[in-house]
């Protein structure tokens, strides 16, 4: 018996399809052989590889540091019974976790027609481990290295049904602005930053100076994605809480980031910025636009550096530049329209122990079956489409033809 064998379930049935799906905040989990042949020559040797112990635990060795792929964060399809917190090894995982073909076949399990993928703690999710490499130039050509690949693979192989996500260079504002507009000459049409650079020793979003960097962002529409924990920060006050307090509190951290980003005034200087708040929830958002409104009048009366420097109110900066995401927020859907109902998008988070796969449909339906058909789809898929400049798919239900034809393997 194998070992995935052991711990995975046999492949669920494709769930009905009520409306198409975009999914803006998913993961992927990068293959071993990533790095191979992707970076030059001389410093291939001290990239990051996967090794693995006597007792079989697999895990990333970059700089002399280990990565594990942690186990909660490759779950989907995994008995529930199994799930820790332990290093998992890939034939413990179900290959859509790093194989793109296998992903797709999941998307259609899932009713998923599109999906944007995060990365996982061999890059961190903003490409953090790369930009604190103790060797800056190793560093610099192992984040390229996993934007080409994937650029050519993970989205280049079904360039419909995966969207691409760039990892920023926190290092250096400049090479960071020049990578911004060469990887969308390559069909980039988002970017990973973190939602408190300063966290990671990187220029704060009040300082200015990431300024030529949203500019660059703003003139090739490349969409600013704040992941929550991208930073490495969480807003935990006490030293000793349980796990559970952590994903509990992943709106407060979403929170945090958009009133931050609001105040700093990056969207007032580039208005035609577009921030998406991954993994976010949208719970917070309707306390967040009157708060902000409420604060300006009051509490920031008179301040000379609180100035708000626009006509438009706080609220209505929040709602023209930034994207808010749900996984599963059904007591917030009435106040859509609060938000902005061309501002909210879905998510399903594969393969995370938060993931509603396989039955992202059935949980759609639930929270938000009920509201009117144009706005289910908006939600569901238009608003991302919108966004990420994505196609939709040429019917509701597309996955027949798609996997008749899709080839199997390893990429």
């Amino acid at each position: 018996m194998t070992m995935s064998q052991g711990v995975l379930l046999p492949d669920p049935e494709p769930r009905p399809i009520r409306v198409p799906v975009i999914s803006v905040d998913d993961h992927l989990i990068e293959p071993p052989d990533l790095f191979e042949g992707r970076v030059q020559t001389r410093l291939a040797e001290r990239a990051p590889r996967i090794v693995e112990r006597d007792d079989g635990v697999q895990y990333w060795l970059y700089e002399d540091r280990t990565y594990p792929n942690v186990g909660l964060n490759a779950v989907a399809g995994r008995r529930k019974d199994t799930w820790s917190m332990d290093p998992s090894r890939f034939d413990e995982m179900r290959p859509g976790c790093f194989d793109i073909h296998a992903r797709v076949a999941d998307m259609d399990i899932n009713g998923v027609w599109a999906s944007l993928c995060f990365p996982s703690l061999v890059a961190g999710f903003c490409g953090s481990v790369f930009s604190r490499s103790d060797d800056p130039e190793l560093g610099l050509a192992c984040l390229r290295a996993w934007n080409t690949w994937h650029a050519e693979v993970w989205a280049g192989t079904y360039p419909d049904r995966i969207i691409a996500l760039q990892l920023p260079w926190l290092v250096d504002v400049e090479v960071a602005t020049a990578e911004i507009r060469r990887n969308a000459a390559l069909g980039f049409k988002a970017v990973s930053f973190p939602e408190f650079p300063a966290r990671l020793g990187a220029p704060s979003i009040f300082s200015g100076g990431w300024d030529p960097f949203f500019a660059a962002c703003e003139e090739t529409s490349t969409v600013v994605c704040l992941h929550t924990g991208a930073s490495g920060w969480a807003p935990l006050p006490s030293p000793d809480p349980p796990f559970e307090l952590f994903p509990t509190l992943f709106p407060v951290n979403a929170l945090l980031a958009a009133a931050e980003w609001l105040w700093s005034g990056v969207p007032l200087r580039f208005p035609g910025l577009a921030i998406a708040m991954s993994e976010g929830g949208i719970g917070w958002v309707p306390m967040l636009l009157d708060r902000a409104d409420y604060v300006l009048e009051h509490s920031a009366s008179g301040t000379e550096s609180t100035a708000w420097p626009s006509e438009l109110r706080p609220s209505e900066v929040l709602r023209r530049n930034f994207w808010f995401c749900t996984i599963d927020d059904p007591s917030t859907v009435e106040l859509r329209h609060r938000i902005g109902v061309d501002h909210i998008m879905v998510e399903s988070d594969y393969p995370h122990a938060d993931s509603t796969w396989p039955d992202t449909q059935i949980v759609l339906e639930k929270t938000l079956g009920h509201v009117p058909e144009q706005e289910l789809r908006m939600m569901a898929a238009a608003n991302a489409a919108g966004l990420f400049r994505h196609p939709m798919p040429p019917v509701d239900d597309w996955r027949a033809p798609a996997q008749e034809a899709a080839p199997r393997g390893r990429s």
